[in-house]
């Protein structure tokens, strides 16, 4: 199969099983908003953060390797499984351990045992899914997406509305779902068989570990570069102000949304394309990826506050405002990501952490000037400064492993186009909607052109070899 159709078609059946997990999100939000207050919303979205925060402490960042090693023919799939199981178990030993530590932690101290659980639970559903990605079980990977997603609205309701538990029945919603999305896997996949103590290579596992343990300040910066503003707008502003700006992040989401399909598709062909090609194959799929992104951005700008209309209570109506500029964050983000992938080709998980520890200093220093002066939205730019960043670093840096060609006249075009109607809509100027419509229309008509290029490029190639 071509190698852009293989891509295409393993985007689509990812999508096919994310999709439908992770639009829950948006599914979920009019029930959260409904059954807590502002603030329990924003205590809670903290509390499920710190256990992010921990998830790649306990699980030394291995969750990374499981999809690197496996995905290479050179590795035997049970050392890769067994690895990952065993630094999983080891870590959760040790965060067991610190726990008379850890309970002086913020919002863990009287939750503690609730975000040990699910940080486990987390870590082991992680452990399995990766793994069924690796060995390319694609259709599995997406069954269990839209099996999760059935058990967690049935948590959820029954939790909270039915039981009306409040934050622990948030938590435990999610724990609920994980738990039996790992039972699923490792029975379906007969991922027991990938279990194994005696023979195991430790020359796997000493590699793994040196390509997974640097990725773990890496995904603690990507969490810094996530959670500063809202830990620094809870202190500055309060938790009210915090739970709309919580709320406002889950709009970008649909760009993550978008990304991480396409991402975990992308992973696996970026590590098996061939290598003499590579370059070719990464700019123009980068040229379509960027194109389709800012243009979804772009219309989601458009129609930010119908979006929080319809998804939220009238309490947390005014967190559209915080929406245009964490738009274009996430477009870098996600750009970033993209040329993340270039480093775990070649296996410098090093220079990603060094990139992202960049953006995250930035991010806390800009968010702790910038809050007082300008509030949430102060928050929300200072965010857009830090993966600016670290999207610039890596473009530089990675063109000594992959000479990419970067287009950068489009790319400026479109962050001044989403710049634009960003600062239009927050400050509401006069005739907004206009200036809304026009530019959005502009963005829709100078992308449309380099997502059709590479259509017909695909097209062409897909005929050719045929």
């Amino acid at each position: 199969m071509n190698k852009y159709w293989k891509l295409i078609s393993n985007t689509l059946i990812f999508a096919i099983g994310t999709f439908s997990s992770k639009v829950l999100v948006f599914l979920l939000m009019p029930l959260y908003t409904t059954v807590l207050t502002d603030a329990e919303y924003g205590t809670v979205d903290l509390m499920v953060q710190v256990g992010n925060f921990l998830l790649p402490l306990v699980s030394c960042g291995i969750v990374n390797g499981i999809i690197r090693f496996g995905l290479d023919k050179y590795y035997r799939k049970r050392d890769v499984f067994t690895t990952g199981f065993l630094t999983i178990l080891g870590g959760f030993v040790l965060l067991l351990i610190l726990e008379p530590i850890l309970v002086h932690v913020p919002y863990l101290n009287e939750n503690t045992m609730m975000i040990y659980v699910f940080v486990l639970m987390s870590s082991m559903r992680s452990l399995c899914s990766q793994f069924v990605r690796a060995k390319g079980y694609v259709k599995l990977y997406a069954l269990d997406g839209i099996l999760s997603t059935a058990t967690t609205i049935f948590f959820n309701v029954l939790y909270l509305v039915v039981l009306k538990w409040g934050i622990d029945g948030y938590m435990l919603a999610m724990i609920s779902a994980d738990t039996l999305s790992t039972l699923f896997l490792f029975y379906i996949a007969r991922l027991g068989k990938y279990l194994h103590i005696r023979g195991l290579r430790l020359s796997t596992t000493s590699e793994m570990l040196r390509y997974s343990i640097p990725l773990i300040p890496n995904s603690i910066f990507w969490w810094v570069n996530n959670m500063a503003s809202r830990y620094m707008i809870a202190y500055f502003m309060g938790e009210s102000y915090n739970g709309l700006f919580a709320v406002a992040y889950k709009i970008p989401t649909i760009i993550v949304l978008m990304s991480n399909i396409f991402m975990d598709a992308w992973q696996i062909s970026a590590v098996n394309d061939n290598p003499a090609k590579r370059s070719s194959f990464f700019t123009h799929v980068f040229l379509c990826y960027q194109s389709l992104i800012c243009t979804a951005a772009s219309g989601l700008i458009l129609f930010s506050k119908v979006i929080i209309l319809l998804l939220t209570s009238d309490a947390f109506y005014t967190s559209w405002k915080y929406i245009p500029l964490l738009l274009i964050s996430t477009i870098f983000s996600c750009m970033s990501t993209f040329l993340g992938s270039v480093y775990m080709v070649e296996k410098k998980s090093m220079l990603n952490f060094v990139t992202t520890g960049v953006g995250a200093v930035i991010n806390v220093v800009l968010n702790f000037f910038f809050i007082p002066i300008f509030g949430v939205n102060g928050a929300a730019f200072a965010t857009f400064l830090s993966y600016l960043v670290v999207f610039l670093l890596r473009v530089i840096d990675t063109r000594r492993f992959m000479p990419m060609h970067f287009y950068p006249v489009r790319l400026l075009f479109n962050t001044v186009v989403l710049l634009a109607p960003a600062f239009i809509m927050v400050l509401e100027i006069r005739g907004w909607i206009f200036f809304e419509i026009v530019l959005t229309a502009l963005m829709i008509i100078a992308n449309m052109s380099a997502i059709w290029a590479t259509v017909c490029q695909v097209l062409f190639r897909q005929k050719k070899t045929s």
